[in-house]
């Protein structure tokens, strides 16, 4: 079986040379980095939910995560600018396309009820956003130790692209999709 890197390059790229009349090789829509974010506002009253979330993003990423911070203070959630609201992770090169691999050949299959991804989460550049409602779906995750199921946003960010451009650069690497 051709890993994912392989693909891209073995197939992908004279697939979207071709259809789409791309001349120069480094004009191909690329993955750039895969940001994975997960926000906890829970972290205002419980200290120790950042911590535990921090551990379970580097567990899925394999890699130490960074903490965000609010931008601005709003009164009604209670929420001043510069308190830690989430966690976020930026993948970029080999890490990047092992986690895209693992993302579509071991997570995707684990969803429940999961018809494909949604076509319409692509930003006009091409980027593409898919929220993930568990983090035990990923095998890194050890079930026992988990205090509260939590959801994930993966951004994958594409160079050179638009939309159309990448969803076919996802087809042609295995990324299903919802029927129309």
């Amino acid at each position: 079986m051709l890993n994912i890197i392989s693909k891209y390059q073995e197939e992908a790229i004279p697939k979207l040379q071709q259809e789409f009349k791309i001349d120069n090789l480094h004009t191909v829509p690329k993955i750039s980095k895969i940001v994975i974010n997960t926000g906890a506002a829970e972290a205002l009253t419980n200290a120790s939910a950042l911590e535990k979330i921090s551990d379970q993003l580097a567990a899925i990423s394999g890699q130490k995560p960074q903490v965000t911070l609010a931008k601005k203070a709003i009164s009604s959630f209670k929420l001043r600018a510069k308190d830690p609201i989430g966690v976020m992770v930026t993948l970029r090169g080999q890490k990047a396309w092992h986690f895209l691999e693992k993302l579509i050949s071991i997570v995707m299959p684990r969803m429940r009820d999961f018809r494909g991804a949604n076509k319409s989460k692509f930003d006009k550049f091409g980027n593409y956003s898919l929220g993930i409602q568990e983090q035990i779906l990923f095998t890194e995750i050890d079930y026992a130790k988990i205090d509260k199921v939590r959801g994930l946003v993966i951004t994958i960010v594409v160079s050179n692209s638009s939309p159309k451009k990448s969803q076919r650069l996802f087809e042609l690497l295995g990324l299903p999709f919802q029927k129309d």
